[in-house]
């Protein structure tokens, strides 16, 4: 597909609060998310005419970025295996009275930092971001009934974990 920098601009507006959901609910921190986001968006321009139809857009760039999240998280974990640890650490110790929406805010983040790389990914392209399990079968390469299965394993972790909290 052919496009200039106009048309680019149009299509990404429609989808970049979404994108940044999806990437901070992966990354697990805004800084990593508008890095991710930023790389993702960078690759879509870069290679835009891979693009079929504009209508093919969404899944498209969303794609993009959940193969950039996968990148950096393997990344990540090369590199540290105790950050999760240290950044609720942190959350926990800065925030002065801490309100009934601080934590269950904590306990849901903890809750989606025990899934698997993929269960985020299905969890936050179906939860945040509205995908039908086809469509994120299509992007994580992965049929639509094991999406189904790994949605459905996913919140069952997050729910017993929430039910302890």
């Amino acid at each position: 597909m052919k496009c200039d920098a106009k048309a680019f601009a149009k299509m990404y507006e429609t989808v970049y609060r979404d994108l940044y959901r999806f990437a901070l609910c992966t990354m697990k921190n805004s800084h990593d998310a508008e890095d991710a986001v930023s790389e993702a968006v960078m690759n879509a321009y870069e290679h835009i005419a891979s693009l079929r139809s504009e209508e093919s857009f969404r899944s498209w760039i969303f794609t993009i970025l959940v193969n950039v999240c996968r990148k950096r998280l393997k990344k990540q974990a090369r590199q540290t295996v105790k950050e999760d640890a240290a950044f609720f650490e942190r959350e926990e110790e800065t925030e002065p009275g801490k309100s009934p929406e601080y934590e269950l805010s904590m306990d849901l983040k903890k809750a989606f930092s025990v899934l698997s790389e993929e269960e985020r990914a299905v969890i936050g392209l179906s939860v945040f971001s509205g995908y039908r399990s086809e469509e994120i079968g299509r992007m994580l390469g992965l049929k639509d009934s094991t999406v189904r299965s790994k949605r459905k394993r996913a919140l069952r972790k997050m729910e017993i974990l929430l039910k302890d909290s």
